[in-house]
């Protein structure tokens, strides 16, 4: 579909993360001529080894991280991206909270959520445990919680995908309500994107639709 077409698609109140996996720069910076400025990237390595360093980036280029964060990879991630959205632990926060505090900076983070319970997913597995997290980060220096970030169920079933994404709507309001307030609901992805923006999220991440598939 391309990022222009989609943008068109999902309309103006939902932002729209490109996901370019294994893809190359070149692929990244014909996104970016399009408009758009912030890419999300699974795995450190793949940002340090594809993109240029910070501060050597074309003029408002930002990099997300959107996979799992190893504890051992924090130190790293902090130098080299402008958001972490897959906080999955309250250890793992305090991590980066340190080592941003240690190198005098302020990161901004979703925390994730596992809205359906799947073994293999990584991501905060009660809603108790993420509002604990949520309570902690609020009260942290060195990072800054935007909000919520889920994967929505293995498999093409919408029932249950609506379902994943409208429990974790709820748990953001809920957040947003009792805890702190919350602006990021990220939620959705290439196969599932539609019924995420229905149960309201405000940014997709999105990959294959825009780039094609991993090579």
């Amino acid at each position: 579909m391309g990022y222009s077409e989609l943008r068109k698609t999902i309309g103006r109140n939902v932002f729209l993360l490109p996901v370019s996996k294994t893809k190359s720069y070149d692929a990244i910076l014909g996104v970016y001529a399009q408009g758009a400025r912030a890419f999300g990237e699974n795995r450190v390595q793949e940002i340090e080894r594809k993109f240029p360093a910070p501060g050597q980036r074309p003029d408002g280029m930002q990099v997300f991280l959107i996979g799992q964060l190893q504890k051992n990879k924090v130190r790293k991630a902090v130098r080299l991206v402008d958001r972490i959205e897959s906080v999955d632990s309250l250890e793992l926060l305090q991590l980066i909270d340190a080592e941003c505090r240690r190198i005098g900076r302020r990161m901004d983070v979703l925390l994730e959520f596992n809205s359906s319970n799947e073994e293999n997913k990584s991501g905060f597995r009660t809603e108790e445990e993420l509002k604990e997290a949520a309570s902690a980060a609020c009260g942290m220096d060195n990072v800054s919680l935007l909000g919520i970030m889920t994967v929505g169920p293995l498999g093409m079933d919408e029932t249950k995908n609506r379902a994943a994404f409208e429990r974790t709507r709820r748990l953001f309001d809920a957040v947003s309500s009792s805890i702190c307030p919350l602006s990021v609901l990220s939620m959705g992805m290439s196969s599932d994107y539609v019924q995420a923006i229905d149960a309201g999220s405000t940014e997709v991440r999105i990959g294959t639709a825009i780039f094609g598939g991993r090579i």
